[in-house]
């Protein structure tokens, strides 16, 4: 069976009941900013992390949540911070950075890592620390997977919606689900389906602009018995099978592209 497409556009209006999203326009050959090219390739950076480029394609994912070096970005939950050290230097000269996640999570080690007048770190939940509607753009990189497995991505939609400016982006990327399997793996596996990422994020008010494949993965079978840790990074199951699942590779993703409607 053939693969499909980098990127695909995706009508906001069409049934959320579906497994395969409709072809339209490839996103190939889009321009790169300057600013996120120039992080991406940046020797700043940590060996280990852009050993995760081939997976992970930042610089093709960035340009395609339409990532501005005069955004205000917000990343929900940054972790270790792979993304964060491609972020902030994107948006150091006109723009702003803010991490978001709970304390004690390591958020201590990121606001020593990473300093600048143009940083922010803050503790999730946020309440009124940061203004409704004064983000331009929300980024979360495989974390909707452990708020479905908390009960709590509903209210973090919410939140996101509120802290977008109308017509603001929220973008998405996370381990894929096939559509055919039992919803339960959802609250065990690390994978979500689309449609249940779609549905979290439209019951929040938000429109699906457009996906892509750009994080794609076939050879992920997205049916581990340890779950999505099985697979690189994590490695779960150490040595054994190990060249087996390097030679898989990281996670089959999606890659959502949300709006937060200007009215």
């Amino acid at each position: 069976m053939p693969r499909l497409p980098k990127c695909l556009a995706l009508a906001a209006m069409l049934p959320l009941a579906f497994s395969v999203a409709p072809l339209s326009a490839q996103h190939h050959g889009a321009h790169i900013d300057p600013a996120i090219a120039a992080a991406v390739a940046s020797s700043a950076r940590t060996p280990e992390n852009m050993a995760r480029d081939k997976y992970r394609h930042p610089a093709e994912t960035l340009t395609f949540f339409g990532v501005k070096p005069s955004d205000t970005v917000l990343e929900f939950n940054p972790g270790g911070g792979w993304y964060t050290e491609i972020l902030t230097p994107v948006v150091a000269g006109h723009g702003h950075y803010i991490g978001t996640q709970a304390p004690g999570a390591g958020l201590d080690k990121l606001k020593a890592r990473f300093t600048g007048a143009h940083i922010r770190f803050v503790d999730w939940p946020v309440g009124d620390v940061i203004p409704a509607g004064s983000v331009d753009t929300i980024l979360t990189f495989r974390n909707v997977h452990n708020l479905v497995m908390k009960d709590a991505a509903p209210a973090a939609f919410a939140t996101f919606f509120k802290l977008l400016k109308p017509g603001g982006t929220l973008g998405v990327v996370d381990h894929r689900l096939p559509e055919t399997r039992d919803s339960a793996m959802e609250k065990t596996s690390g994978y979500l389906k689309l449609s249940t990422v779609r549905k979290l994020a439209e019951d929040a008010g938000f429109v699906l602009e457009a996906q892509s494949e750009i994080n794609a993965n076939p050879k992920d079978s997205a049916d581990w018995e340890k779950g999505v840790w099985t697979l690189p990074p994590t490695l779960t199951n150490g040595a054994v099978d190990r060249d087996k699942y390097l030679a898989i590779g990281e996670s089959d993703r999606m890659t959502l592209r949300f709006r937060k409607p200007k009215s």
